[in-house]
């Protein structure tokens, strides 16, 4: 399973928890809110009424009183309302009024009339001074028939002499719980859809950054010139990113001198060996012509070393580069024709042939450019015999250009192909049986990387072709 879904799945029962926790707790304290601020209201109501039917309760009037009467038109009234999307074509409020003993006097509703209410706590509390309450099933079956009641005394002076219970279905305010708990679950949900969606980018943020990483640390194994990466509003990573790239050039310069090394004191030694033979010879009494000639080995082995350290200086310093200095667009067909031209004292031996350069430029230094060119066509010109063909062609190839040179000769042994690009490997050439520094493929290979391309030497029918891929500018 991959890091950004390990990270995104743990993200997500985290928040789906917690949701599930928070939107529970709100929910389970949505119905008893609801029914307090409802009884907060009762109780007022209750004190209200008590006061108005105080009077006529008092002057034993209650029967025939103008407060009977509004109690009878309220409970057959229609409200005609639209309370936040709820119908109410009724009153739900019911009123009982009991006497000192906890008879009933009085039922809007009409149905306890005469019954004993004293046992009931809302009367019973009430008539002893205390705040009476109660909430009972109407259905004994039925949990959401409960209906709250809520009294209040009526006094004579200060005697209570009777009880006011004012009482309200609580199915009456379900409509509003259930839509309040309805938009809840809808809020949590988009919340939860919210929370995920920023889990889900600050998954593929840190992914994508330690992906950056992997891919970087890949880069620098294969031996790749990348750049350290970089990470907006990340320090953590930018600072590994640092670290590895502090590491990368101090392992890279360790193992950059010692492969150097080894490779130089390899290919130097059989030249050193040659100019010692020479310089031990040249000791004895010799003629004029073997004098000549070991003079003229010594100059040649020399001037072989200073091309195999000029040519390694130069490697060096490509390898350890990161980036272009100063490019600019070219013609890639200028270029060719300028380095056909300087090479056309060691062109004769074959023909070259060519069609119209397209007009597309590419992006680089013109110098590496120019050498990378002359390194290719040098190598072809060598392994082309006497009257062979050597075509070039510039083509497109997907967002880049490829210049292409082909050569007539023998083909590439198969041992040999993949060691091509290696530092000091050569071939013999067909002309003279000599090897070359083995230095100039791998210092093309190290143009091409520089400047996004990438070059491939293969054999073709009839010959060998070498293609240089570079990107447009």
């Amino acid at each position: 399973m991959r890091f950004s879904l390990r990270i995104f799945l743990g993200y997500f029962l985290l928040v789906a928890l917690l949701a599930v926790l928070l939107l529970r707790l709100v929910g389970d304290e949505i119905k008893p809110a609801v029914r307090q601020s409802t009884e907060e209201v009762l109780i007022d109501t209750a004190n209200l009424l008590a006061e108005a039917v105080q009077a006529d309760f008092v002057a034993g009037q209650l029967s025939d009183s103008r407060f009977a009467a509004a109690l009878q038109a309220f409970a057959a009234r229609d409200p005609e309302a639209n309370v936040w999307g709820v119908k109410r074509d009724r009153t739900f409020l019911r009123v009982t009024i009991t006497d000192a003993k906890g008879l009933v006097l009085l039922d809007s509703a009409g149905q306890a009339v005469g019954q004993d209410y004293s046992q009931w706590r809302d009367v019973y509390r009430t008539l002893r001074g205390q705040y009476g309450a109660r909430s009972t099933r109407a259905d004994p079956n039925d949990e959401l028939s409960t209906v709250m009641h809520v009294a209040a005394p009526i006094r004579d002076g200060n005697k209570i002499v009777g009880v006011l219970t004012v009482a309200r279905p609580n199915w009456a305010m379900q409509p509003y719980i259930e839509r309040s708990e309805g938009k809840l679950w809808r809020a949590g949900a988009l919340l939860l859809a919210v929370g995920l969606l920023l889990g889900a980018g600050f998954s593929w943020w840190l992914s994508r950054g330690i992906t950056k990483l992997t891919d970087f640390a890949h880069d620098v194994g294969a031996g790749k010139p990348v750049a350290v990466p970089h990470f907006v509003a990340n320090r953590e990573l930018t600072t590994l990113a640092q670290a590895l790239g502090e590491m990368r050039e101090k392992l890279e310069g360790k193992a950059y001198v010692e492969n150097y090394v080894h490779a130089l004191t390899h290919e130097l030694k059989s030249p050193l060996a040659g100019i010692r033979a020479s310089a031990e010879l040249l000791d004895e009494d010799l003629d004029a012509t073997d004098h000549a000639r070991f003079v003229g080995h010594i100059c040649t082995e020399t001037a072989r070393m200073q091309q195999i350290v000029d040519y390694l200086l130069q490697l060096a310093t490509l390898e350890a580069r990161r980036s272009l200095h100063e490019p600019q667009a070219l013609a890639l067909g200028e270029l060719v024709d300028g380095v056909l031209q300087a090479l056309a004292p060691q062109s004769g031996h074959c023909v070259i042939e060519h069609a119209p350069w397209p007009d597309d430029h590419v992006m680089g230094e013109r110098f590496l450019l120019e050498q990378a060119i002359r390194n290719l066509l040098q190598n072809a010109l060598d392994f082309t015999p006497a009257g062979g063909r050597l075509h070039i062609a510039i083509t497109q190839a997907g967002n880049g250009l490829e210049l292409s040179i082909f050569n007539e000769g023998e083909a590439i042994p198969d041992y040999a192909l993949p060691r091509l690009f290696e530092r000091f490997y050569s071939l013999p050439r067909p002309a003279t049986g000599q090897k070359s520094t083995g230095l100039g493929l791998a210092l093309t290979q190290a143009i091409a990387t520089l400047h996004g391309g990438s070059i491939t030497l293969a054999n073709s029918p009839g010959g060998v072709t070498a293609r240089l891929r570079l990107p447009l500018a």
